[in-house]
């Protein structure tokens, strides 16, 4: 790295590719890249000194990305092999590297505290960073979502050891890492157009455990299916909820908030309470608080850091909340598996108990759909009532047979209803609801603004 004067990034408007890029411009690299469309973050971060262009000819590429020796591109399994830029670099000799590669190479300069995981790892590393941050120890951060903390996914601090990251199992691209501690939040089988079977799913974590550095550490989630297998000399512990090295007692709710207390093998941290009170939020911040804590960082700012955790921007995020009983809510999640949709289902009933909640969700992939439609339709079947989308087809073409259908026709409400992504507010119009939560990880999020004003126009 000492020898790269630039970087290139094809894909550079994605959520994690962005934090690589800021990382680079603040070792004073000059940064530039490729992505298919503008927007908010590409906006930003051409804003401060990334050069980014939406069309994939090689003749746009700027002179300072023209020398193999100097120049480090940077792709994301997301673009596809034919990419004329792509194409271009690779016939001219350039070192190409996957976006996880590069924080491979991170992992090896700064300790990595890697959170891996079929769901929670982008809460329980935005939290862990959020203490080391608060906290003497500083950290470098690069995560999957928004901190709304900080507006960003990437925390900077040049005088810290630690590098935390969110460990994306997909493409095996957490096999790239070599953490200093590693936690592993959960191993449902996802991804099985990847992996194919849960049986491989599953050997990806155990090689992933195996990666962690001599002396490192591994933290697992209590009843995991798979078989860790970290060397001799690492040091590994458990968590859960209420049982394991690291977990929770005296859990209390009340008027909307949860406390409980921090229970560690080096002794109890008493009253934590949750910045983002909800019930799945509880694992997740013992995950959290674990990793900070054995790094070093104090009792009193894991108190305070995990009180004024706002969350991740699409983490069951607020997007309107009214106090009173029959007050208009609208809130988004991320979830994209069945487990994450349920669980984000039975956290809103938790909080807000004998109210009629509406799920809104958009399906993310057509593979994902085929593999998991009647987890799916059991998930959404907890609802009081169901909006389906069309399916999110993301990095995917058609599958034949596979559409919402096959999730919709499963669903157990009685108040169910299927329609495209452009009939939604329309649809919320003339319909009465009491809570909303919208879920999935495609473009639902773009028509949250719209249907903000559609919950704040419901009589109450």
């Amino acid at each position: 790295m000492k020898d790269i004067e630039s970087l290139y990034f094809v894909g550079a408007g994605g959520i994690g590719m962005a934090a690589l890029e800021r990382y680079f411009l603040a070792q004073g690299k000059r940064v530039a890249g490729y992505d298919r469309t503008p927007s908010d973050l590409t906006a930003a971060l051409q804003r401060e000194g990334v050069e980014i262009v939406f069309d994939e000819s090689a003749e746009l590429i700027p002179d300072y990305c023209r020398d193999p020796h100097s120049t480090l591109v940077v792709y994301t399994p997301a673009v596809p092999d034919d990419h004329e830029g792509l194409c271009w670099f690779r016939s001219h000799g350039f070192e190409i590297l996957k976006r996880a590669a590069v924080l491979g190479l991170i992992t090896r300069q700064l300790r990595g505290l890697c959170f891996s995981g079929t769901h929670g790892k982008t809460t329980t590393s935005s939290l862990c960073a959020h203490i080391l941050h608060q906290s003497a120890l500083g950290c470098n951060a690069f995560l999957g979502g928004i901190l709304r903390n900080y507006d960003s996914n990437f925390l900077l601090d040049t005088h810290s050891r630690y590098a935390v990251i969110e460990a994306d199992e997909f493409d095996r691209s957490f096999h790239h890492l070599r953490p200093y501690i590693a936690v592993v939040t959960a191993t449902d089988p996802d991804h099985l157009d990847i992996y194919g079977t849960e049986e491989a799913y599953l050997e990806s974590f155990t090689h992933f455990t195996e990666l962690i550095q001599p002396d490192g550490t591994l933290i697992v989630h209590e009843g995991l299916k798979f078989k860790p297998n970290p060397a001799p000399s690492v040091t590994v512990y458990s968590y859960g909820r209420t049982s394991g090295d690291f977990h929770a007692e005296n859990i209390r709710k009340r008027n909307g908030n949860i406390t409980f207390d921090f229970v560690t093998p080096q002794g109890s941290i008493a009253d934590i309470s949750l910045g983002v009170p909800v019930d799945i939020n509880i694992e997740n911040a013992i995950a959290s608080m674990a990793v900070a804590l054995l790094v070093g960082a104090e009792p009193e700012v894991i108190r305070e850091a995990t009180a004024s955790f706002l969350g991740a921007k699409r983490r069951f995020e607020f997007w309107v909340k009214e106090d009173g009983d029959h007050g208009r809510v609208l809130i988004d999640d991320y979830a994209h598996h069945p487990d994450e949709l349920r669980a984000s289902i039975a956290s809103v009933k938790d909080v807000y108990p004998g109210r009629k909640l509406t799920v809104i969700f958009q399906p993310h992939l057509y593979s994902r759909t085929r593999d998991f439609a009647p987890q799916f339709a059991e998930a959404l079947s907890l609802a009081d009532s169901v909006i389906l989308l069309d399916i999110y087809p993301a990095r995917e073409l058609p599958i034949p047979g596979v559409t919402s259908e096959i999730i919709y026709r499963d669903v157990k409400c009685d108040d169910k209803v299927i329609c495209s992504r452009e009939e939604l507010v329309n649809t919320l119009k003339n319909r009465n609801f009491d809570l909303l939560l919208t879920a999935g990880a495609g473009n639902i999020a773009d028509l949250l603004p719209e249907i903000r004003e559609v919950v704040m126009a419901q009589p109450r």
